[in-house]
């Protein structure tokens, strides 16, 4: 029968601080083993019991109550390692991080941990935690793309306006068109999630055809209006244009967020917008489909009903897409939230004006 643990109290504030660490999910694993194996103590258990419990040694039980006793919480934490660590001066890490911006490797397209290294004739250790306290991060590429509409600034504001404050006695709708979503099949059965394995499917598959859809997300519900087509053409989109038409309170404006498609502007379009006067067209800049809310949408659908779905025909994909809009509209549906405030918008559009005139004088 094992004895009786030795006397071991922790004080009041001690204990409501270890008790505080086992909380935090940022703190160290070590640090929060330590804290339970005190907490334990103070509760009476056996050193024994509590290296069972929490898979240690009793050497480490012992250890840390010893540490405790002689230093209180401080004594918790590693002591320094012996040995003086290697410094680098300043004119080094200067010449590293100015390497790093303004040089490129004669082995690669950026700099690696590696390459800098040998360059430099540091260790990855050193060059990791200098890119780390200048924010460098060289494995990291952005793409991007500067509209060149001569309307961007107004485009961007009238769009962003709809969003920030739509006008009373109206429907905001973003709308827009996914073209070519491919119905495709794998060629061997997927394996099913179990645990221990995530699902699995081949990367190859089948093509049965592609349909398209067209979708207008209202922001000020979330809601989604679809209709998916087999074709992509003027003629579609009017049909879309007559179903919203139909499936919105007649006593509302419409004011209808639209990229620049030729579909959206030809002759047929214009005669029936002309004969519903409703309908009012604010149209993004070019290269800016970001500004279209309906795209986010667009991407959850991917996600959640058609990247891992697989779809023996057209009319699978179909039923799927229709099923996802249903079930989005009952029960996901949720008002657009624009996520910048309209300061932050003004500051992105005087950046961008400015590039657009950099652009044209180096041209």
């Amino acid at each position: 029968m094992p004895k009786p643990a030795a006397p071991f109290n922790l004080t009041v504030n001690d204990q409501l601080e270890l008790e505080g660490w086992c909380r935090t999910s940022t703190l160290s694993q070590h640090l929060a083993q330590r804290a339970r194996i005190l907490l334990l103590l103070n509760e009476g258990e056996t050193p024994q019991g509590i290296a069972d419990s929490l898979q240690v040694s009793t050497q480490t039980v012992f250890k840390w109550r010893k540490r405790y006793s002689e230093q209180g919480l401080e004594g918790l934490y590693d002591a320094p390692r012996p040995g003086q660590p290697r410094k680098l001066d300043n004119k080094t890490v200067k010449k590293i991080l100015e390497d790093t911006v303004h040089k490129v490797p004669r082995e690669a397209t950026h700099w690696s941990l590696s390459l800098m290294a040998k360059h430099a004739g540091v260790t990855r250790w050193q060059v990791r935690q200098i890119w780390k306290a200048a924010d460098l991060k060289p494995h990291r590429l952005k793409t991007f793309k500067i509209s060149n509409d001569p309307n961007f600034a107004e485009k961007v504001c009238d769009v962003v306006g709809l969003y920030l404050n739509p006008p009373d006695n109206a429907l905001v709708l973003s709308v827009d068109e996914k073209t070519q979503i491919q119905a495709l099949d794998r060629t061997q059965p997927k394996l099913q999630l179990r645990p221990g394995q995530i699902e699995r499917h081949t990367h190859d598959y089948k093509r049965h055809g592609t349909t398209s859809l067209y979708a207008a997300f209202n922001i000020l519900t979330g809601e989604v209006i679809g209709r998916v087509t087999q074709r992509h053409r003027a003629k579609e989109f009017l049909d879309f244009l007559r179903q919203i038409d139909r499936e919105t309170p007649n006593d509302l404006d419409l004011h209808v967020i639209l990229d620049n498609s030729s579909t959206h502007k030809t002759s047929e379009v214009k005669t029936w917008l002309a004969k519903h006067p409703r309908f009012k067209l604010h149209f993004t800049p070019t290269s800016a489909s970001w500004l279209n809310a309906v795209e986010g949408w667009f991407g959850q659908l991917e996600r959640r009903a058609l990247y891992r779905g697989i779809f023996t025909s057209v009319g699978e994909l179909k039923s799927a897409i229709k099923k996802y809009i249903k079930v989005h509209n009952e029960k996901l549906a949720k008002p657009f939230r624009w996520h910048k405030s309209a300061e932050a918008i003004m500051t992105s559009v005087a950046r961008a004006k400015l590039s657009l005139i950099d652009n044209k004088r180096a041209n």
